[in-house]
């Protein structure tokens, strides 16, 4: 999964440290012949790799970085009060995780990750879901879960070469359209869904 490169830190051995759009951090060191980042060693070559996208194996992982905060908490959903389009492939907007807490039964998971993840949640379980990752659930008998929404936000920290992050990125954490799985934070409702006309 490639992330867009947003800044740089140096760490406490004076490496150069790329932050993602995700929130996860990266060493972007410049050691031939194995590593080969001539860029990284000026200004210049740094601020020519903002918005550049880099792999970013942790979020394949799935693994939460440490710089979100957390916006809202759904409903508590069960298996006939989720919204439909949770079981169709959907995904969360640029700069917002998911969480998904199962506190009772059985849910279901699947994401389209590099291998794809394909998970039985149980209950007192987590799942974390990157941003802009296809993925669905669908539950195993009764179950009762809920969905956390969590920005990335790394505050005043690190940050040397921000690009412009916009405004508040708690508006990118919409609720999920219950007919086609859009997420209502400016997304275009997928083909023949009903709600297409009111956003």
């Amino acid at each position: 999964m490639q992330r867009a490169i947003t800044g740089y830190h140096q760490d406490n051995g004076g490496d150069w440290v790329a932050e993602l759009s995700c929130g996860h951090d990266q060493h972007v060191r410049h050691r031939p012949p194995f590593e080969e980042r001539p860029w990284v060693q000026s200004a210049a070559g740094r601020s020519s790799r903002l918005g550049k996208p880099l792999e970013c194996p942790l979020c394949e992982r799935a693994e939460l970085p440490a710089s979100l905060r957390s916006v809202r908490t759904s409903a508590e959903w069960n298996e006939h009060t989720l919204p439909a389009g949770l079981l169709r492939s959907h995904r969360l907007g640029p700069g917002t995780w998911g969480r998904i807490r199962v506190h009772d039964g059985r849910l279901q998971f699947s994401m389209a990750t590099q291998p794809p993840l394909d998970v039985e949640l149980l209950r007192d379980t987590e799942q974390a879901i990157p941003p802009e990752m296809d993925h669905e659930v669908r539950p195993i008998g009764e179950v009762r879960f809920s969905l956390d929404f969590l920005a990335v936000d790394r505050g005043e920290t690190h940050t040397q070469s921000p690009v412009d992050q916009g405004g508040d990125p708690a508006c990118w954490a919409g609720l999920v359209c219950p007919e086609c799985g859009a997420m209502l934070d400016g997304s275009p409702h997928r083909p023949g869904c009903s709600e297409a006309g009111f956003a």
